[in-house]
């Protein structure tokens, strides 16, 4: 990764120990907290079971996952669209990769895949360019506001991420719906009332920090795994290509979940 010794947290932070969303409103709107903490969990808990080898940031933007991958992995190529501190190739999205077939072992793809116009062509590309025995670890919204305008194009159902990887013939090795009805209220009452002036934001922090811990509890996380079936507020998702090189050998296994 570009400028590696110059990386500092951004969207994420470690605190005590846990990998949650930033407190800086600056790198995380005070609205989207409760979101990104649950996002962050997943990757924290996820990225140590399955990325290895070689890694691909896709969209890396400012590689905010960069503190839990690097220790992981043994090389790290950032792609984003735009030049960055971090980006060592501007790449669109929209065209093939610049990469050989085989080249990575893992593909980051973090709030990535709704702002491509055309992902069939990225998955394509992922499929492509992973090394057999290789992952794409991902993360989509669902029931998640427009953003990134006007390059906000699409949202997933798990059945349309299932597709991606039957199509692609890669194996569905996790699939998790995060968040609830509780989360999706939280979420939307947060965003309104970080916009009011003095008293909103305090308040957009409480009712998220209250969901938080509600979703912790035992009746929590029975009503978020209920709910979450029918109104997800995201998915996290990690395919594998199949172990079985095109010349027969088999790749080194990698750890499961």
């Amino acid at each position: 990764m570009k400028n590696a010794a110059l990386w500092r947290p951004t969207k994420f932070e470690f605190h005590r120990g846990r990998f949650r969303a930033s407190r800086d409103p600056r790198e995380v709107g005070i609205g989207s907290r409760l979101m990104s903490d649950l996002v962050a969990t997943q990757y924290h808990r996820q990225l140590a079971l399955h990325a290895g080898g070689r890694l691909l940031d896709l969209g890396c933007g400012k590689a905010p996952l960069y503190e839990v991958y690097a220790p992981l992995v043994s090389e790290i190529t950032c792609v984003d669209w735009m030049p960055g501190d971090h980006v060592d190739l501007p790449c669109d999205l929209s065209q093939p990769l610049p990469f050989a077939d085989s080249e990575f072992d893992t593909i980051i793809l973090s709030d990535v895949l709704e702002h491509v116009p055309d992902p069939e062509l990225v998955w394509r590309e992922m499929t492509r360019v992973l090394a057999p025995g290789g992952k794409v670890i991902m993360n989509v919204p669902f029931y998640y506001s427009i953003h990134a305008h006007p390059h906000d194009y699409y949202r997933y159902t798990n059945f349309a991420l299932e597709r991606f990887v039957a199509i692609n013939g890669l194996d569905l090795v996790h699939l998790y719906a995060f968040g609830g009805l509780v989360e999706i209220l939280c979420d939307l009452h947060a965003k309104a009332l970080s916009k009011v002036r003095l008293a909103g934001p305090p308040l957009a922090m409480l009712i998220q920090w209250i969901a938080g811990w509600f979703v912790q509890t035992a009746l929590g996380r029975r009503v978020a795994s209920a709910s979450s079936r029918h109104f997800p507020l995201g998915y996290f998702m990690i395919a594998q290509k199949s172990s079985q090189s095109a010349s027969g050998r088999v790749a080194p296994s990698q750890p499961t979940a």
